[in-house]
């Protein structure tokens, strides 16, 4: 880890860049470093993901500290070794976010914030306060922008608690884990210095229009237009600071489809071009690689591009949240995400078409030739979900708890999506963790266990999932409040006794004496 050449460097750059060069080394790093095994347990690769086994290891850590009774921060943090845990691990959160911003982390002390960023108000003895890593240096961006103290989360994640409230120095709540701190400041698609992920080579240039939507029925040759990327951002912002469904914008599809495209509408011909008829003898394999072919040249829309109408939602509320969370929550995948994305991006086809249809989700009807092709995409999603992609996954077992996948009877359906999302979970995807605490809770494909909806909540959180971690911190703080309660109550009662006796020794003297 290297200073930016533009600023001079600091003792806390050279902190940083010996911590990791050790590290990387093996080397002991000079006064020691706790849980230096578990870190490397952890694999710290610089990716996103590894900030979610980070924050997981934290939690563990505070659950053996409070198990134990070490539970102390005043007294942890005289200890070196856990101030150099906490240090380490920040050095390495403020180089994976720099790294998305394809720049170089540059550490800034007290007395460098204090000199370059006066408006901030530091407390001189705050340990989570003393330092910052300034991960873009883009000429006029404030510090808010430019500016993260990592060691925010970390305190949080490990000594948070009702109170024990941690306010960020920039101001409003700090994040819960270092993923979540860090995924709020990744590059937004708005941005000039945006990073290009992996979707975005499936979306077409992003281009304003002011052609009105014209309520056409599905097919392939209607021209979409794409969502502009700033709209969906802001409409998913105030979904998550809400909490209330996001009102995404839907993609306008030209008022006036050309002749082709009217001729196809009239045939109900399907989203994906017919499939010939398959012999039984044909293998999944060459359907998948006919659906791929078919796919290649198809225009896809965009993966932002889900409707959510205002009206009566088009499927359950558990199963709307988790296609948002498919397009809003990375998860990083070994396998299959270009195919994955090319066959969600079908499906949602179909999903839009539901949502425009004034009716009950199962009182839509379509054609024989839209069915195989929905068929033909579910086939494909399921080969890739068996390479190991949990976003395909879910989006699977969702289809098969709606009884619309590719189980043959409803019993069976049940079984197979309640596979893939316990499948999905133990690889630590926190969409799915918080897809099947909620299946526990409801008892939903699994006998209703409170216990287990808790502790897949709990996984969820400890993933990064914000919704279940502002929940989760709502119940122990809940928790907390009862258990305060019943310790006054306790006292209360304890002091009532003691009185009681007192009382009672005075007046056996007075009949003594």
């Amino acid at each position: 880890m290297y200073a930016s050449s533009a600023s001079p460097l600091t003792p806390f750059d050279y902190i940083a860049a010996g911590y990791w060069q050790d590290f990387l080394a093996g080397r002991a790093i000079a006064g020691g470093i706790a849980y230096e095994t578990e870190l490397r347990d952890c694999v710290l690769d610089e990716s996103l993901a590894s900030l979610q086994r980070i924050d997981t290891l934290l939690s563990k850590i505070r659950r053996e500290m409070i198990k134990v009774g070490q539970w102390d921060e005043a007294s942890l943090l005289v200890d070196e070794r856990y101030r150099n845990f906490m240090m380490f691990v920040a050095f390495y959160a403020g180089q994976v976010l720099a790294q998305q911003w394809q720049n170089t982390p540059h550490w800034y002390g007290q007395f460098e914030l204090h000199k370059r960023y006066p408006e901030l108000s530091l407390t001189a003895d705050d340990f989570y306060q003393h330092m910052a890593v300034i991960y873009r240096d883009d000429a006029g961006v404030s510090a808010d922008a430019s500016l993260f103290f990592a060691l925010e989360p970390i305190g949080l994640r490990l000594f948070g608690h009702i109170d024990r409230q941690f306010e960020a120095v920039q101001g409003g709540q700090v994040a819960s884990g270092l993923y979540q701190a860090v995924n709020a400041r990744l590059p937004k698609l708005n941005d000039d210095q945006v990073v290009k992920s992996d979707i975005s080579a499936t979306v077409a240039q992003i281009t304003e229009s002011n052609s009105k939507h014209a309520d056409t029925d599905i097919n392939i040759g209607s021209s979409i237009e794409n969502v502009k990327a700033v709209d969906m951002h802001t409409a998913l912002e105030k979904q998550w600071v809400n909490d209330t469904p996001a009102a995404i914008p839907e993609p306008n599809i030209l008022a006036q489809p050309d002749s082709q495209s009217q001729l196809a509408l009239a045939k109900e011909e399907p989203i994906i071009e017919q499939v010939k008829p398959v012999e039984s003898a044909t293998s999944e394999q060459a359907i998948s690689s006919q659906l791929s072919k078919q796919l290649s040249n198809q225009p896809l829309i965009p993966s932002t591009s889900i409707t959510i109408p205002s009206k009566e939602l088009p499927m359950p509320e558990m199963f709307t949240q988790l296609r948002i969370e498919l397009e809003t929550i990375e998860v990083v995948q070994t396998a299959g995400q270009t195919e994955y994305q090319q066959v969600s991006n079908v499906l949602e086809q179909f999903e839009q078409h539901i949502a425009k249809q004034n009716k009950p989700r199962a009182q839509v009807v379509f054609s024989d030739n839209h069915l195989a092709a929905k068929k033909q995409a579910l086939l494909k999603l399921q080969e890739v979900a068996r390479a190991g992609n949990t976003a395909a996954m879910l989006r699977l077992a969702m289809y098969e708890l709606l009884d619309e996948g590719i189980a043959a009877d409803k019993s069976a359906a049940i079984e197979s999506g309640t596979a893939w999302v316990k499948q999905a979970a133990s690889k630590n995807d926190s969409r799915a963790q918080r897809l099947l605490s909620k299946m526990f809770y409801q008892g939903l494909g699994v006998a209703q266990d409170i216990d287990n909806g808790k502790y897949w909540l709990e996984q969820a959180a400890e993933n990064g999932h914000m919704e279940a971690a502002k929940i989760v911190e709502q119940w122990q703080q809940a928790q907390t409040l009862i258990t305060t309660q019943k310790q006054e109550q306790h006292s209360i009662k304890r002091y009532q006794l003691l009185f009681a006796a007192v009382i009672v020794v005075a007046i056996l003297i007075l009949i003594i004496v």
